[in-house]
């Protein structure tokens, strides 16, 4: 598999990347990495799920990304009684003009916070299948496409809390990337509790790209370039990981993910190729939540199972 090279990008372009993720690093103290694997995800044009327990920064994540990206954005919160017309929409009838109308859920915006996902059933969790691979949805029968860029990130309890329903693997698979944000350092802390509120700092950020410029970056983020050795770098660690976990080794659909991701990495690197750096850097975040057994509780397995399984595999 050979790509296509990317066009050098404008300054401009570069400039307001590196910007964003210094703001965003002012509101987010101390989550860096977080940020720009954030950011990756979206340029990869994937879903995002972070998983970590209440009060370390996670809707404050969204919310930066939002601002400064000037997305129309809608919050989903899920709870035990949501329903799938409750994020989809539905047909309601008109009387006046004797016919059913099409009213969009909340599920039709470009950033979607889907809160606490893991507190729905798995009927309405499936509810953003179709959306978060196809960017559309059914509803009675007729097919409704969704803005771009479409953007999901999922926040996640952790899975032995009480209340929770597991997520399937096949929802798992659509998140392009698992993450973490965990408890800021003791410096970060301090900052945070003798600095200003972040509410205000969040309110200085101005949007710094346009829905349009956002999908020209994911475009260009395609064309970057992927050699035959990554490529078989990448397929390596792809056939580790179903030696090692089976069934629940990366699926073709992973395999991409990894690609789409390390081509992402490499852009914000001002990069036209991949280097093994990247797949690297993505690898983790990538695999971990793919890997993971439905009876391990703690979420710890699939993130080791990944570190081994990159440890293991050389780059040749």
């Amino acid at each position: 598999m050979t790509l296509a090279r990317a066009a050098p990008f404008a300054e401009d372009v570069q400039t307001r990347l590196d910007r964003f993720l210094t703001e965003a690093g002012q509101v987010i103290l101390d989550k860096d990495r977080e940020i720009r694997l954030t950011l990756c995800c979206l340029l990869a044009d994937g879903h995002l799920l972070i998983e970590d327990i209440p009060g370390v920064g996670k809707t404050t994540l969204v919310k930066v990304f939002a601002k400064s990206l000037g997305l129309r954005t809608s919050r989903i919160q899920f709870t035990n009684d949501l329903l799938p017309a409750d994020i989809l929409g539905s047909s309601i009838y008109d009387p006046e003009r004797r016919q059913f109308a099409f009213h969009p859920g909340p599920i039709f915006a470009e950033l979607i916070l889907a809160d606490e996902l893991n507190r729905a059933t798995p009927k309405t969790q499936s509810a953003c299948l179709q959306a978060m691979e196809e960017h559309k949805v059914s509803v009675d029968g007729a097919t409704h496409d969704l803005p771009r860029p479409f953007f999901l990130i999922a926040t996640q309890n952790p899975r032995q809390q009480i209340g929770t329903f597991p997520l399937p693997e096949s929802q798992l698979d659509r998140f392009l990337m698992r993450i973490e944000l965990g408890y800021p350092s003791r410096e970060a802390e301090k900052r945070l509790l003798l600095g200003e509120a972040r509410a205000d700092a969040l309110e200085r950020i101005e949007p710094m790209f346009t829905a349009a410029e956002l999908l020209e970056l994911q475009s260009r983020v395609r064309a970057v370039h992927a050699s035959d050795a990554i490529i078989n770098y990448i397929q390596d660690l792809v056939e580790q990981s179903r030696l090692r976990a089976g069934q629940r080794g990366l699926s073709p659909r992973g395999a991409l993910c990894l690609v789409r991701a390390a081509q992402s990495w490499a852009f914000l690197d001002r990069r036209d190729m991949v280097l093994p750096e990247d797949v690297q850097a993505v690898c983790i975040p990538v695999m971990s939540h793919r890997l993971n057994p439905v009876e391990d509780l703690s979420g710890e397995t699939g993130k080791k199972l990944a570190e081994d399984i990159l440890a293991g595999v050389r780059v040749d």
